[in-house]
């Protein structure tokens, strides 16, 4: 009989198929066969299968190898709390070991349960410390190589919990380590390209080619494999090659057409190309094709349509969401959204839909009680006091003894039906069950009082008004002399004009055009063109001379040129330097989803 042996050929190279077959076709069934039956299920990701083969060996086998099938047991019950999402079966396997304690782990981060999870994986580190101890020929080196994929998850653990500096500095650890888990490495790499996203992208440019590996595909699942290609796909759109993302998210596509992250990285490359229209068109195509998947698809194009100012196309799309419509988060943004567009027509709408929901769903609901209560507030808020009188009536119809619910009914009626306000006034307590016992005086005179009531003067008798005494004349006030000028004149009278500006006055006879003005250096600063003639001496020697101007000095000659202004130096050139112009910082787009 061969048949074990040609099935164990194809698993070991990879032919998991032929292998399935292969098994299947043998009659005889052993307990080697159900084992090598057991690892091609596991490969093929048909755990509940592989589950029940395990379950099976245990039972009716007595070896030596019942831990190794625990063991074995254990990493099914892991996977199918990691990648299926469904709470493991507790078969009460024990912890004796550090692969045991490890896949535990595993299941408990499968659940969410990170604290404990990491204190599995300690429990795992100090067990596999000690049963390594144990062999003399085991090397420091050799202890950390088997510790890496502890220490691998234990940096999962931190990611997951938000602490990402001490799980980068862990995954760096384990890359210097260079275990020869292809698996590993491409997993560990993977995720420290996460905690990059769009920062340091040459680093992750380098990470990126552990996951690329020979053999990679035969260690992990198909999950972890999607989501490397996912990774791969975000990296080439942040680095801005384009041609290279559309290709990756082809592929995925076409391996998984109903996922919708391929679709959305699609999407986030197009606003990034600023084709916002065709973006909105790949995506309502997507969600009609898949329904399953459209709850997330439309929130994206709500949040497109958003960004794009068209707030009621957006609302309508929220709308459409039938998943979420009730939700008290979809039913506040739609109210926020047609406020902000002044549609209060219907934000009320919206308000009126929900309660009809939880009124037929979940009647007297705290969820469908608060509802009522911010929708009656609403109609207040807005003016709507008679629409608000039916929410009003039946919350307090739940809680008559809600004397603020009462009254905000009775304020409401009392501008729509004054005769049921009255009536509804009967049932407000009086105001000797609504004293508290208060000293108005002490509470007024406090620390904390903001405004302190005057108490009026006590009046001991009739005040007869006093005759007023010389000391009780007020005092007039001298007033001070106003400062004259220094050359003030008082034998001289006054302009009578001088209030008058200048031009008006009746002396003015305007500007002087005379030889000063031709005075008045023209061309560079100090030179004289008029006056040249006047200053020039060969000149003036042979006219004759000629009486002094009244009123002016003999002599000598006055300029009326401006000095020159001193002007700045020059900077010299320093021979062969250019400026370099510094380099520009490229522009980041809008990030897509990591």
């Amino acid at each position: 009989m061969i048949g074990f042996e040609k099935a164990y050929c194809e698993y070991r190279l990879n032919r998991v198929e032929h292998a399935l077959k292969t098994i299947q076709g043998i009659p005889e069934q052993t307990d080697k066969l159900k084992e090598l039956y057991a690892q091609v299920l596991y490969r093929l990701e048909r755990y509940d299968e592989c589950l029940a083969v395990y379950k099976d060996l245990i039972r009716n086998s007595q070896d030596d190898y019942e831990e190794e099938r625990k063991t074995n047991l254990s990493a099914v019950l892991a996977a199918q709390s990691t990648w299926e999402n469904t709470s493991p079966e507790d078969l009460g396997l024990p912890e004796s070991s550090y692969e045991l304690c490890y896949n535990a782990a595993c299941c408990l981060i499968g659940q969410g349960q990170l604290s404990q999870a990491m204190q599995k994986l300690q429990k795992a580190e100090e067990l596999c410390r000690k049963s390594l101890a144990e062999d003399s020929d085991v090397t420091e080196e050799d202890v950390e190589a088997e510790l890496a994929i502890i220490h691998s998850q234990m940096a999962y653990v931190m990611q997951l919990q938000g602490r990402t500096e001490d799980a980068l500095q862990l995954y760096n650890q384990v890359i210097k380590l260079k275990p020869s888990d292809v698996g590993l490495l491409a997993v560990t790499a993977n995720n420290i390209i996460t905690i990059n996203k769009d920062q340091n992208v040459f680093d992750s440019k380098k990470k990126v080619k552990l996951t690329s590996a020979e053999g990679v595909e035969h260690k992990l699942a198909k999950k972890q494999l999607q989501a490397i290609e996912i990774n791969k796909a975000l990296l080439a759109m942040y680095t801005n090659q384009a041609d290279q993302c559309k290709k990756l998210l082809a592929s995925q596509q076409a391996q998984s057409p109903g996922h919708p992250r391929p679709v959305l990285i699609q999407v986030a490359q197009l606003c990034r190309e600023k084709q916002h229209n065709k973006a909105i068109e790949l995506l309502q195509r997507f969600s009609d094709q898949h329904p399953e998947s459209a709850s997330g698809i439309k929130l994206t194009m709500a949040q497109l349509y958003l960004t794009q100012g068209h707030v009621t196309k957006a609302c309508d799309i929220l709308k459409s969401i039938e998943e979420f419509k009730y939700k008290p988060g979809m039913i506040s943004a739609l109210v926020t959204m047609y406020t902000n567009e002044e549609d209060i027509d219907s934000a009320i709408d919206v308000f009126t839909q929900a309660i009809q929901h939880y009124q037929s769903e979940q009647p007297g609901s705290a969820i469908h009680l608060s509802l009522v209560r911010e929708a009656a507030n609403y109609k207040l808020k807005y003016g709507r006091k008679k629409e608000a009188t039916s929410d009003l009536e039946q919350l307090w119809k739940q809680n008559t003894n809600d004397v603020h619910t009462l009254a905000q009914l009775i304020s409401a009626y009392s501008l729509v039906d004054q005769d049921k306000a009255k009536a509804l006034s009967k049932h407000l307590p009086s105001p000797d069950t609504m004293s508290f016992n208060v000293d108005v005086d002490e509470l007024e005179n406090s620390h904390g009082a903001t405004y302190v009531r005057k108490k009026a003067a006590k009046v001991v008798g009739e005040s007869q008004p006093k005759e007023q005494g010389p000391q009780d004349v007020k005092k007039k006030k001298k007033k001070k002399k106003g400062k004259l000028p220094k050359n003030y004149d008082p034998k001289s009278t006054p302009d009578p004009e001088r209030w008058l500006p200048i031009r008006e006055r009746s002396y003015y006879r305007g500007k002087k055009k005379g030889k000063k003005k031709e005075q008045v250096g023209r061309g560079t600063q100090g030179a004289t063109s008029g006056g040249s003639a006047e200053l020039d001496a060969s000149k003036s020697a042979s006219s004759p001379p000629t009486s002094p101007r009244p009123g002016s000095g003999t002599g000598t000659a006055t300029s009326n040129a401006v000095p020159p202004r001193q002007q700045k130096p020059a900077k010299p050139a320093v021979a062969g330097a250019t400026r370099k112009k510094a380099p520009q910082k490229k522009k980041k787009g809008g990030k897509g989803g990591w």
